[in-house]
């Protein structure tokens, strides 16, 4: 259920933002207590406050005339934030060479939590260089790919 409607989502957000500087980067429908229906764009210059209303009030009147969700829900129009994970392909491309925290379903070599540097996205793996040597690290086994922030 949750993932017909994050691609329903996904399409009328993308019809939204067409010919504007907004980019999607995400969509989720989690249930924690409640259920919650967020998305997450971007832009290039900035994203402000205006960019997320405006995403939220058209999103919001396109559900109420589908009606696709019998739960009630929260929606949330927001940032990704700077620790973003790495999803689609693009969002490989734009952050080669910046500095990604790998993490794996199981260890490898003993770990589970590689840090280095973004090298590329090809053939369903993920190259990163880290201090001690290059790795290559096959998609399948990857549980997340973000961005590393140092504090």
């Amino acid at each position: 259920m949750a993932n017909k409607i994050e691609t329903l989502v996904e399409k009328i957000v993308s019809d939204i933002i067409q010919g504007t500087e907004l980019e999607l980067i995400d969509v989720e429908f989690v249930k924690e207590q409640n259920w919650y229906l967020r998305v997450f764009i971007n832009k290039e210059t900035g994203l402000e406050l205006e960019d997320c209303q405006f995403v939220s009030e058209k999103l919001e009147q396109q559900l109420d005339q589908l009606d696709p969700i019998k739960e009630s829900y929260f929606l949330e129009v927001s940032s990704p934030g700077l620790d973003r994970p790495l999803k689609r392909i693009e969002d490989y491309q734009r952050h080669l060479g910046d500095v990604v925290e790998v993490h794996t379903y199981a260890p490898i070599d003993g770990n589970k939590l590689f840090i280095g540097k973004l090298l590329g996205f090809q053939d369903d793996t993920i190259s990163i260089e880290t201090d001690k040597q290059n790795l290559s690290l096959p998609s399948n086994q990857v549980s997340q790919v973000r961005l590393h922030i140092d504090f």
